[in-house]
């Protein structure tokens, strides 16, 4: 078999390079960023100074050589020959393939602010981002994070960890609106508080303020903001470029099958960057997934990726999040426990006595069990008295016990 060539060094690419590696194929790894491959869900705790720099790396020089993948950093791929079976990179020329595997990732988006190119604004995406935000707060100064969702309060939050003074620019009437309803979002803004991030909802921002470099932000309604450092994290874009380039299928994402083949046979693409079934993932657990069934493939075996229930289980700002299933589900019966002093939430969502939608906010050890219920589909049977709180108070006759 020839050489198999994985595109992306990010923690999909990295997972689906190790597997086809440890079963005995000749890999390379092709990597944009001059880095040692490291661990991307990681660097909202880098930012917050939890962890050092050199702990996100997981895969450092002699675990790679002992792997037995080609690793090349700094690399920039500029377009695939599908006719000849090689990619073109600017450093190290054409290298051939007989397995082609697109873990490209995505790109963060960045809205076309009036301002938006000045010093002083940067993504919240890459180590290197990161790297530019701390220089940022060492620096001292205020800063904004324009979005309000898991990326932007991660950003936040790290940069109040390290001295900022931040403010929250949310476009939505409530923070991380599809994980969250108000009442959870309202918590979690209380506890955005303790750590004097101030939040500004359906803020539409209008003009990012220089004239050199970041001076602040002025809102729609003319707040101005001061602001030596502004944080655009308001989503990510498939990055689906070099594929739509070479001619293969794309949609929002890389079309792919339950293989995780592209239109072309020889191609696959995983992760961030593919669309199974008309939905692009943007969690680690699925792009893991498609990992494993990649490899799997080019290794032979006969397997299809199946996609799980939609699941989130997220840290913010010390807080746990966690969601399933379809939260706001029109019509169904909810079941809500609250104790607002406490900073818990859980909402339960039912229909035709089955669990479709839950949301925990605070403490999220009871998820495996909700996700569970939600994923089986099966009936209650007479467990709503106790069903928010968890499977600890579920009677053995209902037959849902843990």
């Amino acid at each position: 078999m020839r050489r198999i060539v994985v595109i992306g060094a990010g923690p999909a690419g990295m997972r689906c390079a190790e597997r086809l590696a440890g079963r005995g194929l000749a890999v390379t790894l092709i990597g944009a960023e001059a880095e040692l491959p490291y661990n991307r869900v990681a660097l909202s705790k880098f930012l917050a100074g939890e962890i050092a720099e050199a702990d996100l790396v997981t895969h450092d020089d002699p675990k790679l050589a002992d792997s037995g993948i080609t690793y090349l950093p700094g690399t920039r791929v500029i377009g695939i020959d599908r006719e000849a079976c090689r990619v073109l990179t600017d450093l190290h020329g054409p290298i051939g393939y007989g397995h082609l595997v697109l873990a490209l990732g995505s790109q963060p988006v960045c809205l076309p602010f009036p301002g938006a190119d000045l010093p002083g604004v940067v993504m919240y995406r890459t180590l290197e981002d990161v790297n530019a935000m701390l220089a940022a707060a060492d620096a001292g100064g205020d800063a904004i994070v324009i979005g309000g969702g898991l990326l932007g309060l991660e950003a936040a939050y790290g940069l109040a960890r390290r001295g900022m003074k931040v403010s929250v620019l949310h476009a939505v009437d409530r923070l991380m609106e599809r994980q969250l309803d108000h009442a959870a979002a309202s918590l979690l803004m209380r506890r955005m508080a303790e750590y004097r991030i101030d939040t500004y909802l359906t803020a539409k921002t209008e003009v990012i303020e220089g004239p050199d470099r970041v001076q602040g932000v002025r809102l729609a309604d003319g707040t101005v903001i001061p602001a030596s450092l502004v944080v655009m994290a308001v989503g990510i874009r498939p990055e689906s470029g070099l594929a739509r380039e070479a001619g293969l299928a794309v949609n929002r994402g890389i079309v792919v099958d339950d293989c995780m083949r592209t239109s072309d046979t020889s191609i696959y693409a995983i992760g961030e960057c593919a669309e199974h079934q008309g939905a692009c993932c943007g969690l680690v657990a699925p792009a893991f997934a498609q990992a494993e069934t990649c490899a799997r493939v080019i290794s032979g075996a006969t397997i299809a990726y199946v996609a799980q229930a939609d699941a989130t289980a997220l840290k913010v700002a010390g807080a746990g999040v966690w969601s399933a299933g379809r939260i706001d589900a029109a019509g169904a019966e909810e079941i809500i426990l609250s104790d607002t002093d406490a900073g818990e939430y859980r909402k339960l969502l039912l229909q035709e006595d089955r669990l479709v939608g839950a949301m925990l906010y605070g403490e999220t050890a009871d998820a495996p069990w909700y996700q569970a219920l939600i994923t089986s589909g099966a009936p209650i049977n007479g467990l709503r008295p106790v069903l928010a709180f968890g499977p600890a108070f579920a009677p053995e006759s209902t037959g849902v016990h843990p």
